[in-house]
């Protein structure tokens, strides 16, 4: 059990760390050479340009004016300064939004944490159980604990009392901010410029039909069913292989103009391998092998084009169907067009730089299977992992291990080595095995199917959140608990297993202070460092760059990780919850994490970032159910627990509050959700009636044109389908079909 001496040690490294990072960044981002890397969000709005400096050729690198050293930290003030509204105009509201789950954070854990301490903590320390308990490990912070509060005490009913009262200051703060949110993203909608998906409807699983292909069938199908609105559509085309070879033809470029600017420089013909990265093979000309390379993947490129737009199966049944008013497309988006569920079945399309195109060439059916795979996929990986957390949680409880092998006492025993080990070790090596984990959560996501970035995003986060759920929170706690009371288990009777349980929850706060700080504090500084962009792009400048275009283009803004990033937050979240009412002492680390957080992140949202796409704060809902997860969850292990300290009647007496959770979940959901999944008709007909006002001679059919077509067409003739003028006007929909049976039949059933 890790001591306050071993948390000593963990925050010292930890805060030195954060510290030494903080100082770098200030250091780093001062110099003119790496302006691009630490402000490339200015750059993308044309706003800021490369620094020009007058005097000796060092200052175009080095900043030499002393002065803007002394006040290294004024990114601190300068992040906070612009206002919220201004924020989103800037950064968008998906941004903002989620740099408000910070500030939820410290909204909910700085109150709690002052009631926590002037009435949980005193009431824990003067129980003085643990001193009179034999055989059981613990340390100056379980003193802290609601395990030094001997069994039967009426002490617990302040516990009781405070979990009541932290529940419904939970609840009252999350209300406000999903209010909060949900009205925010109403006013964005309503104030945002027009968008193409504001007009477009994604339909999927296009019924086959003999006499028509689907761009006919399609056109023919809205056509009679919404004759009055429809404008028109573009079909999706399975262009996954011709991605891949323009992405392959795109690094060969790279190396290409690598190559081609040594030789500039040199004046010396460079020399590659043929084989796997250029490290096997024959000995060939680099630049004459990548040009001969370049022009292989141009011509099959051209080939597998021309194969596309030739062959019909390249077509897949789905289509981006536009309509010529927003409200005509919330109708459309938000109904069932056919009598037969499981066919045209329409959602809201994304916006153009959130589509995922290799997902619509999946067919509809196999949607279904392959969610359950990777569902099955997903417990299998999660049971996996248990393997190397217990190995990591038996790093944390070394005098727990030396209990059962003693062999390894002296080995262990130095102290500056088990200080360096507990309070360290344990929570670095769980973050490297959590660094693979978003990659192989995000691959299983796109395999399921989903169709945008932005649902990708919430179905990994949504993974992402149950692994930690279970491996690092549940699991930490369980196998923690294995290791560290193992002889005792086998000493005691099967009747004294919950109380042993129950007992050493409690203890496991300082592993998870030691992971908030390893984490929370090193880590979130880590992040405003960006040591990996920063590498990157002065090798790409170096070794690549030949013009501004190519040096706009090595710049690597990144953006939110909203897959990875919002699930750990509600790892801390959940750790408050959870130890608010049983060991307060981790609060303070919590909320330094927040506030930390909600600083950095916020400078890396007006300065770095740049998202791939906005969804308006639509993940809103997820973070609320998560939330009411976790609190469910800290409910019951209270009960859990006090159930083992022979207090009378505690389970009744917290039984309400799990009931009032989910009732409390079900009411807000009701109340504000819809906002998140529909978009209501009148403000639909709002923004289509002031925009007749204001652009009466507004062609919109040409502003839709390209929105939808695969990025790999863009720069190339696409055959699209085109309106008959006639039959705007002409009830009567010509079709190619055979039979005015077939016709009727497709145009109201599909």
């Amino acid at each position: 059990m890790a001591s306050l001496q071993d948390i000593s040690v963990s925050a010292a490294i930890n805060l030195l760390s954060a510290f030494a990072f903080l100082v770098a960044f200030a250091i780093l981002r001062l110099q003119p050479f790496n302006d691009r890397v630490f402000f490339p969000k200015w750059y993308r709005k044309g706003i800021r340009s490369s620094p020009s400096r007058s005097g000796a050729f060092v200052s175009k690198f080095v900043n030499l004016d002393c002065r803007t050293y002394v006040k290294f930290l004024n990114w601190m003030p300068a992040a906070l300064r612009m206002p919220e509204p201004e924020l989103i105009d800037h950064a968008g509201l998906d941004s903002v939004v989620y740099i408000r789950i910070y500030l939820l954070g410290l909204k909910i854990f700085v109150p709690l944490a002052v009631l926590a301490f002037l009435v949980l903590v005193p009431v824990n320390w003067t129980g003085e159980t643990l001193e009179h308990s034999k055989g059981l490990t613990f340390s100056d912070i379980d003193k802290l604990s609601i395990s030094n509060v001997p069994d039967g005490s009426k002490r617990f009913w302040a516990h009781i009392g405070m979990s009541f009262v932290f529940t419904l200051w939970t609840f009252y703060v999350l209300y406000a901010e999903y209010k909060a949110v949900a009205a925010m993203r109403l006013r964005y909608l309503a104030s945002e410029n027009r968008r193409p998906d504001q007009f477009t409807v994604l339909v999927r699983n296009v019924p086959p039909d003999p006499d028509e292909s689907v761009t006919e069938h399609v056109e023919h199908f809205f056509c009679v069913n919404h004759p009055e609105h429809y404008l028109t559509h573009q079909v999706v085309y399975n262009a996954n292989q011709l991605a891949t070879l323009v992405e392959k033809k795109k690094s060969l470029q790279n190396w290409y103009t690598y190559y081609l600017n040594m030789y500039e420089r040199t004046s010396k013909r460079p020399v590659t391998k043929t084989g796997f990265c250029g490290l096997f093979g024959t000995n060939v000309d680099a630049i004459d092998y990548y040009s001969s390379e370049i022009q292989k993947l141009s011509e099959a490129e051209a080939a597998e084009r021309e194969k596309i737009m030739s062959d019909p199966k390249a077509i897949v049944p789905a289509a981006f169907v536009s309509f010529k008013s927003r409200w005509a497309a919330a109708i459309c988006a938000q109904t069932q067009l056919s009598r037969n569920p499981t066919i045209w079945l329409t959602e809201w399309a994304p916006e153009p730089r959130d589509v995922y195109w290799n997902n619509l060439a999946i067919p509809y059916f196999e949607l279904t299977i392959r969610r359950l795979l990777m569902a099955l996929g997903l417990f299998f990986l999660i049971f996996f992992f248990m393997i190397p957390i217990a190995f990591v949680q038996s790093l944390a409880n070394i005098e727990g291990i030396e209990k059962v092998f003693p062999f390894l006492k002296p080995l262990i025993e130095m102290k500056s080595f088990k200080s360096v080990i507990q309070g360290f070790l344990p929570g670095i090596a769980l973050k490297i095995f959590l660094i693979v984990l978003p990659a192989i959560l995000m691959t299983m996501s796109k395999i399921e199917g989903f169709s945008s970035l932005s649902s990708l995003d919430r179905r990994s986060a949504g993974k992402y959140h149950l692994f930690i759920l279970v491996n690092v929170f549940l699991g930490s706690i369980i196998t923690g608990t294995a290791f560290q009371q193992l002889k005792t288990f086998l000493d005691q009777p099967p009747t004294e297993i919950p109380k042993t349980i129950g007992v050493s929850i409690p203890m496991k706060a300082t592993f998870f202070i030691t992971y908030i700080m390893v984490d929370g504090w090193a880590g979130i500084a880590a992040e405003i460092l960006r040591l990996v962009p920063l590498v990157m792009f002065h090798l790409k400048n170096t070794f690549l760059v030949k013009t501004e275009q190519d040096r706009e283009q090595a710049m690597d803004p990144g953006c939110l990780d909203f897959a990875t990033s919002e699930p750990r937050i509600q790892l801390y979240i959940l750790l408050g919850l959870v130890y608010c009412a049983v060991t307060p002492v981790l609060l303070p680390f919590v909320i330094i994490f927040f506030a930390f957080s909600y600083l950095v992140f916020r400078h890396q949202v007006i300065n770095v970032y740049d998202q791939r796409y906005e969804s308006g704060g639509s993940f809103w809902p997820d973070v609320h159910r998560r939330l009411i997860i976790g609190l469910i969850i800290s409910q019951l292990l209270l009960m859990g627990l006090l159930s083992t300290k022979k207090i009378e009647k505690s389970t009744i007496a917290l039984l309400p509050l799990p009931i009032l959770t989910i009732w409390f979940h079900r009411y807000c959901k009701g109340r504000f959700e819809s906002a998140f999944i529909k978009f209501p008709l009148q403000e639909a007909m709002i923004k289509d009636t002031l925009e007749r006002a204001t652009e009466p001679n507004l062609n919109l059919k040409a502003y839709l044109k390209d929105a939808y077509i695969h990025p790999v067409f863009k720069c190339s003739y696409l055959e699209r389908p085109q309106l008959i003028f006639e039959e705007e006007n002409n009830p009567l929909v010509p079709t190619k079909r055979t039979s005015k049976q077939g016709s009727e039949t497709s145009s109201t059933a599909g």
